[in-house]
């Protein structure tokens, strides 16, 4: 591959939409969601592995993915489990990793496309982690038409940068953001954003850095309506009847920016870029075209053109606006931290609102 991006962000940012533009270049690898589906070690390290160690990090299914969907609260993002007549279940064999949503996202056959990336996958030397990457995106790129530049594109990502440019030091990133009530009031309604701050939430209370640092202990010690959440299978009425403030999507939104604008700034700033959601609503082809100058591909004519019809009245812009009075005041006052980290303070918060 000439040129690695990521596209990252809070989610809820458009990135999806992105997501489905950028399939479209002839020359984009689109990697959807990937380090959605495979986080952390020992994939996401420097750390060697064989082939088939690399594969098994690939092929094992994400156990919080296929709670979510045995227990009825998948992701609107999830791609797979929406076929029942592919082959794999969450329910019975576990979904694998990179079927969830990457590779729906390029084949229209993923089982086929697992099926021919397994021989050739096992078959690798052993090496670091990011060279067996780049092998991947090799053998991704050459099986739907010799794509030029990947692009990862995961919705909730910022929090990943700092590791990401350690472990690609090469990458470039394209940092999508959007304004912050309205992409808090999103955050509020979807799935994954509540069980994100629940999780949060879990692990505040047991005292521990991570999600992966908890033991059985930490969660004999959680109350009834959080433990469960760790499980297997759950009651979706933990996820989606709970009650959420909004303004603390809020919160949640500022932190999430205020900890990836500082992973940004490490990043040298040639191999960093902005991309605001409200501008590319409103100059898509401009915005589209300067995104593939920053990734190293051509602005054709007919993937602009496709890709304004496909941004063409999907954004919700000013949804914040019809809260209650209240709700919207301390909503803004909680995502002040956020704006400030991104520069877009006062009028200028406001006129992104389209207020």
């Amino acid at each position: 591959m000439k040129t690695l991006t990521f596209v990252v962000g809070t989610g809820r940012s458009g990135s999806t939409a992105l997501s489905q533009v950028l399939r479209l270049h002839p020359d984009v690898l689109s990697l959807n969601e990937l380090y959605s589906c495979i986080d952390g070690p020992p994939a996401l390290s420097r750390q060697p592995l064989t082939g088939p160690e690399f594969w098994r990090c690939l092929r094992e299914p994400m156990p919080v993915f296929d709670a979510m969907v045995r227990s009825g609260t998948p992701l609107p993002e999830f791609l797979y489990n929406r076929h029942p007549e592919w082959r794999y279940s969450a329910e019975t064999t576990g979904i694998p990793a990179i079927s969830m949503m990457p590779l729906p996202h390029l084949s229209d056959d993923p089982d086929a496309l697992l099926d021919a990336l397994e021989p050739e996958v096992r078959s690798w030397p052993e090496r670091p982690a990011p060279q067996q990457w780049h092998a991947l995106f090799g053998a991704l790129a050459s099986r739907i038409g010799g794509r030029e530049a990947a692009v990862e594109r995961s919705g909730y990502s910022l929090h990943r940068v700092g590791l990401l440019h350690e472990l690609f030091p090469e990458a470039r990133f394209v940092h999508l953001f959007r304004d912050g009530p309205d992409c808090a009031l999103s955050m509020s309604r979807h799935n994954g954003y509540r069980m994100i701050s629940l999780l949060r939430e879990i692990i505040r209370r047991s005292g521990v850095e991570s999600a992966s640092d908890l033991t059985d202990d930490h969660i004999k010690q959680l109350p009834d309506d959080l433990a469960p959440l760790l499980g297997p299978q759950f009651d979706p009425a933990l996820v989606l009847d709970r009650e959420m403030p909004v303004p603390d999507f809020g919160t949640l939104w500022s932190d999430l920016i205020c900890e990836g604008v500082e992973y940004l700034a490490a990043v040298p700033r040639e191999q960093v870029t902005t991309l605001s959601y409200e501008r590319l609503l409103d100059a898509p082809r401009q915005e589209l075209a300067r995104l593939a100058d920053f990734i190293g591909v051509q602005p054709f004519a007919e993937w602009l053109e496709e890709g304004d019809e496909i941004l063409d009245g999907t954004g919700r812009r000013g949804s914040a606006l019809r809260l209650p009075v209240r709700v919207l005041a301390e909503l803004r006052d909680n995502c002040v931290r956020g704006e400030r980290a991104l520069g877009v303070v006062g009028a200028d918060a406001g006129a992104a609102q389209g207020s």
